[in-house]
């Protein structure tokens, strides 16, 4: 009997021990989400500045112009050249807060418009309540 509780107790430890190095409930948009006092020191190419929007709900499950769906809770976006797939930071002028999103989608050329964020990419800038923002992009990466 003795020796049945240390086998139990040593399998008990080996499985906990093995599920607290694991990596829980999160996935891979976590670690997109920084933050940059001065994006020009961190080696950032600097791409425009101009005004951003985001997208309304009504486009949610809806095909996007790279033949993605659109989901308004990616850190995704929408601009007129950019190819699809680049990776771009966001920076909004009015409150230094920045966030990273993925181009998906295409958007209209309105003059002065230069991004379109998903919903989740407008609230991590906070820029919900003014519809649109003077920001900054940077295009991470070479």
């Amino acid at each position: 009997m003795k020796e049945l509780k240390v086998i139990f107790l040593t399998l008990l430890i080996i499985f906990f021990t093995a599920c607290s190095a694991s990596k829980r409930f999160t996935s891979d948009k976590d670690d997109e989400n920084y933050e940059f006092n001065t994006p020009d020191e961190e080696g950032l190419e600097f791409v425009e500045q101009g005004i951003a929007s985001y997208y309304a709900d009504e486009y949610h499950g809806k095909k996007t112009a790279s033949g993605e769906i659109y989901n308004m809770n990616d850190l995704t976006a929408a601009h007129p050249t950019l190819p699809f797939g680049i990776k771009l930071l966001v920076k909004n002028l009015k409150n230094n807060k920045t966030v990273i999103v993925r181009v998906n989608d295409r958007m209209p050329a309105i003059k002065g418009r230069v991004i379109d964020l998903s919903l989740a990419a407008a609230k991590k800038i906070d820029m919900i309540s003014d519809g649109t923002v003077e920001v900054k992009i940077y295009k991470l990466g070479k």
